[in-house]
């Protein structure tokens, strides 16, 4: 039997019929397997596949859990699931199978989703594009000469594509959102330690990434947090219990909130004319849904220039944290055969980073996150646009140059503000709420303060009602 409206439900949509017995859990697996098979050619999201191993957990006796035989993919970074390698999109990392599921993984597999594959990531996350040397680029399902944006292209590129309602991401500079808004999704960027990294890991580069999903509806969004959200013992912070479970809050009214918007970049620089077409849509509609709104922004330091510079310091850092691990582990040295030149070129800068210098750095993250967090006292939401400028073209630019790097100002452009959410630890959600000339998503995004996905969530289902985005349907869909 096939079950032909799959790519219609969201994953919620699906968990119903399996829980009411109208589907098995296996014929949504067949269904997802099937369109990696027709699709992947095109837009190249699904890297690793491990079929029969979902295809033993689909054949359990369903139960009653919130996305019940839910066929799921996991990128490939972070995300480990016991049996499966994780190569961080890198000829560096080793294809080791991982002896255990991370707690999130764990997690996902408590709440019904039957993980059946890894999607692509640029190496080791870094750029905001998903172009690896080791599995090359994943492709847009809206164009496929365009990236589906990172580092969670391939998962965003499966879900825009109809493969599966929801799939894994994780977020250090944007990794969520960009994606999201590129492929015309939802992305939600949670709360700093709302989602455990345990047991591996503490925090990952002084709190700038985190984990979560993109999906096609909010309630997605909202329930995955459900069951994944919570602390694990040891861990060293996590975020302020919810009031309630986020489920609810997608249907439950945002009352009249504070919204400010922005249309330019933070020092004021002028962004793409799509840009601001779509942030400018976005306030015009939630003033009409009864909220206040003003053009303003928060105040950041010195700018830009700080900011970036704090954050690329502990990220370059961080990544020379990885590599360093990976050399003590198999022995390998990083060299141009092993890493792309991008990589390679941060990981010079990370290994120069001291000591004094990464803490100095954590200082002034930590002193613009006081600022930022100021301006939320005052609103109660600031909504820019996610990308400073469509999607790119595949190939725009050379990771594997010895001259490519992170500050290439067509990756600073893309990448826009999201940073700055990696840096406060404060929650953000990318909608898709625009559509450039070219027929391209470019999502919108809505920042709140710490700890408060609840207000983004009731926002955030409040405008899916006012402005439905599910009737819409890539080139390479279903």
């Amino acid at each position: 039997m096939s079950f032909q409206d799959y790519s219609l439900y969201d994953g919620l949509g699906l968990s119903e019929l399996v829980r009411k017995g109208e589907v098995a859990a296996s014929e949504l697996l067949e269904e997802a397997i099937d369109r990696v098979e027709r699709h992947n050619g095109k837009i190249n999201a699904v890297v690793y596949k491990f079929y029969d191993k979902a295809r033993k957990e689909a054949r359990r006796k369903p139960g009653h859990r919130p996305f019940e035989g839910v066929p799921f993919l996991l990128k490939d970074l972070l995300g480990d699931c016991e049996g499966v390698p994780t190569r961080y999109g890198s000829r560096y990392i080793p294809a080791f199978p991982s002896t255990i599921d991370s707690e999130l993984v764990a997690r996902y597999k408590r709440a019904g989703l039957i993980p059946f594959g890894k999607t692509n990531a640029p190496e080791i996350g870094l750029p905001p594009i998903t172009e690896p040397r080791l599995y090359g680029p994943a492709r847009n399902p809206w164009n496929t000469d365009y990236t589906p944006g990172g580092s969670s292209g391939g998962s965003a590129a499966a879900v825009a594509a109809g493969i599966v309602p929801l799939a894994h991401g994780n977020d250090g500079g944007g990794s969520i959102r960009i994606p999201a808004a590129s492929c015309g999704l939802v992305g939600l960027k949670p709360t700093r330690g709302r989602n455990s990294l345990a047991p591996n890991f503490g925090d990952i580069m002084g709190g700038l990434v985190c984990e979560h999903v993109v999906s096609r509806s909010v309630r997605d969004s909202a329930a995955a947090l459900d069951a994944t959200e919570g602390p694990v013992a040891g861990d060293p912070y996590f975020a302020p219990p919810k009031v309630r479970p986020y489920a609810n809050e997608v249907s439950t009214g945002p009352g009249r909130l504070r919204i400010a918007f922005w249309e330019r970049g933070l020092d004021d620089k002028p962004i793409h004319e799509e840009a601001v077409a779509a942030v400018r849509e976005a306030a015009k509609l939630c003033s009409e849904l009864g909220h206040d709104v003003e053009e303003a922004a928060p105040s950041l330091g010195s700018g830009e220039d700080e900011v970036a510079s704090a954050f690329v310091s502990v990220y370059a850092a961080g990544l020379a944290s990885t590599i360093e691990t990976v050399k003590q582990l198999t022995g390998v040295q990083p060299n141009l055969e092993t890493l792309e030149g991008l990589t390679l070129n941060l990981y010079e800068i990370g290994r120069q980073v001291s000591g004094a210098q990464y803490l100095m750095a954590v200082a002034t993250m930590q002193r613009l996150s006081r600022q930022f967090a100021s301006f939320f006292e005052t609103h109660d939401v600031w909504v820019t646009p996610t990308l400073g400028c469509p999607p790119l073209k595949v190939g725009t630019i050379d990771f594997q140059s010895l001259s490519a790097s992170l500050m290439d100002q067509r990756i600073v452009t893309f990448t826009h503000l999201n940073p700055v959410y990696n840096i406060t630890g404060q929650p953000a959600i990318s909608l898709p709420l625009h559509w450039t000339a070219k027929g391209l998503p470019l999502g919108v995004l809505f920042g709140g303060k710490f700890g408060d996905e609840a207000t983004l969530l009731r926002l955030a289902g409040q405008i899916e009602q006012a402005r439905p985005w599910k009737g819409r349907r890539p080139p390479v869909w279903g």
